[in-house]
Parts: structure tokens; C-alpha cells; sequence
């Protein structure tokens, strides 16, 4: 687990109820797993549920992608890192990594594009200056241990030519 350049974004246990009949965790249930790394990173910027409660304001998620590099089982316990990739004024672009905490590996990867939104107007809307400055700085931390594997990834068939 490399945290050097990262951020800490939460600690999760693989509930039996993630468990599907193969014996491991759910596909569907790594989102699940995520969203407690996307809403401590939510938080960590000022726009967490309490924000929400007060602000009539929120990030929503509009873009997701996972990978699915190495199983886990009930109760394995889970570490999340996380970095910004990019952010402007109403987005950021999160990369999260899903560690097994006791073994170390890389069990699966989170690429998200998250943008705040006003819920008065369902619109997107910039982030308040205190969030922005806390991206900022979070992005400018991460952007300085240099270029990140895994970005924009594609699917796709890949075939020999």
C-alpha cells in the first residue's frame, strides 16, 4: 500500500451481505465500499452531509469506473487512498485505490468526475472558496508526486493485429 502522494480516505470491513455466490465481494458493492472514500473525501473539502443539511448544496457522482484487480472476501479488512486528478471550479476528478489493509494489495481502483450542484436548482454551481481552496490544495499536494497509471482508462476487446 503506497501512500506517498496520497490521501486517506477511509477504513471499510466486506460485509456478508456483499458476499455473492462465488464466495467473494459483489461487483455492485464496490461502489458501495467507494462511496465511503468519495464521502470522506467529501468531507475532508467541507462538503460533506453537513454541508448539504445547511447549504442546500451537494457533489453528485456523473461518471464512474472500476476495475476489478483482485478479490476480497467477507470481513477482509478494506484501507481507501485517494487522488485528485483535475478539478475546476465546479468538479474534481478522483482516482480511489482499494487496498486489502492487513495484505496490502491492490484489490480495486475508482476513477469518479464529481461536481457540485445547487439542489434548489438541480444545476451545477461552483464550489464554495473554502471547498475550492481545499481542492486546490489537495490537487496541488498530488499533482506534485508526479503522473498517475490508470487514468481514462477505456474498455474495450483489445486485439492482436
Amino acid at each position: 500500500m503506497n501512500d506517498a502522494g496520497w490521501f486517506n480516505s477511509g477504513t471499510a470491513t466486506v460485509r456478508s451481505d456483499w458476499i455473492d455466490y462465488n464466495g467473494h465481494m459483489n461487483v455492485g458493492y464496490y461502489l458501495v465500499a467507494f462511496d465511503i472514500a468519495t464521502e470522506q473525501v467529501c468531507v475532508h473539502f467541507g462538503l460533506g452531509e453537513a454541508y448539504r443539511r445547511a447549504s442546500d448544496a451537494s457533489i453528485f457522482v456523473l461518471e464512474a469506473h472500476v476495475t476489478y484487480d483482485r478479490e476480497v472476501v467477507e470481513d477482509a479488512p478494506l484501507a481507501f487512498r485517494t487522488r485528485i486528478v483535475d478539478h475546476d471550479a465546479k468538479r474534481f476528478h478522483l482516482l480511489h485505490h482499494m487496498y486489502h489493509a492487513e495484505e496490502g494489495f491492490l484489490a480495486a481502483t475508482n476513477e469518479l468526475m464529481c461536481m457540485h450542484i445547487d439542489l434548489t436548482t438541480k444545476r451545477a454551481a461552483p464550489m464554495p472558496e473554502t471547498a475550492l481552496a481545499k481542492v486546490q490544495a489537495l490537487h496541488a499536494a498530488h499533482a506534485a508526486t508526479g503522473a498517475l497509471d490508470g487514468i481514462g482508462r477505456r474498455i474495450g476487446i483489445r486485439r492482436k493485429t
